[in-house]
C-alpha cells in the first residue's frame, strides 16, 4: 500500500452558496506537514462540523473512489470528494474506528465516519447527492492524528488493526442518528469513535 495523494483546498464559495468553504480540493506533488489539526495549509471553514482534533484528516480508499467514479459515470480526480489524502488498494469498508495508518513518522488513527451535508451535495453538483452517498455505504474516513510529520505521495503506507470492539466506519454511517440497541450502543462507546458521534450517541440513545 501507498500514499497515492495529498490534497489540500482553499477557502472559495460554491456556485449559488453564500459562503466560504474548503472542500475543493487538489493534489500537490510535494511533501505537505500533518499536525493535530491536519494538513498545514489546508482549508476549514464551518469548524462547527469540519476539522478538529477527531476530524483533521479526511482519507479515502483508491477502490472506494473507483467504485464511486464507476457508479457516476465520470472520472474522479484526487480531491474530487474533498479528500486529504488517497490511499491505495484501500476499501473504507474494512476500517474501524481505532485502526491506524502509519506513513513514516506519521501515525492516523480512524476516528469517525464522514457524513454526507449540503455543501458536498453542492460541490458534486447534485441536490440528491447526500442520500446517494449515504446508500452507498462507503463513507470516508476521518482520522486523528497520533503524531505529525511530513507525508509525501507515494510513500508507503502500513494499517495497524484495532485490537478491541470493531465499530466500522461504514456501520458508523448507516446508524448515524438513529437509537442504539444497548449492545451496539455499549460496543459504540468502548471504541475510540470520535468525539461529535460519542456526544451525539450519549444525548440520543
Amino acid at each position: 500500500m501507498k500514499l497515492l495523494a495529498v490534497c489540500l483546498g482553499r477557502p472559495e464559495k460554491l456556485p449559488g452558496k453564500s459562503y466560504k468553504t474548503g472542500i475543493n480540493k487538489a493534489g500537490v506533488h510535494a511533501s505537505v506537514m500533518i499536525d493535530r489539526l491536519g494538513l498545514v495549509g489546508d482549508a476549514v471553514c464551518n469548524e462547527k462540523h469540519h476539522g478538529g482534533e477527531d476530524q483533521a484528516i479526511l482519507l479515502e480508499g483508491s477502490l472506494t473512489l473507483d467504485w464511486w467514479a464507476e457508479q457516476l459515470g465520470r472520472p474522479l480526480p484526487h480531491g474530487s470528494f474533498g479528500e486529504n489524502l488517497v490511499i491505495e488498494a484501500l476499501d473504507n469498508r474494512d476500517i474501524a474506528a481505532g485502526d491506524r495508518f502509519h506513513l513514516g513518522d506519521v501515525v492516523l488513527e480512524a476516528s469517525c465516519a464522514r457524513i454526507p451535508c449540503n455543501t458536498f451535495a453542492a460541490k458534486m453538483g447534485d441536490p440528491a447527492f447526500v442520500k446517494t452517498y449515504a446508500r452507498g455505504g462507503r463513507p470516508g474516513i476521518y482520522c486523528r492524528v497520533l503524531q505529525g510529520g511530513l507525508v509525501t505521495p507515494g510513500q508507503p503506507v502500513r494499517i495497524e488493526r484495532h485490537e478491541g470492539e470493531r465499530v466500522t466506519i461504514a456501520e458508523m454511517l448507516q446508524t448515524y442518528g438513529k437509537k442504539l440497541p444497548a449492545q451496539d450502543k455499549a460496543r459504540y462507546l468502548s471504541a475510540p469513535i470520535g468525539s461529535r458521534l460519542r456526544a451525539l450517541i450519549e444525548s440520543r440513545n
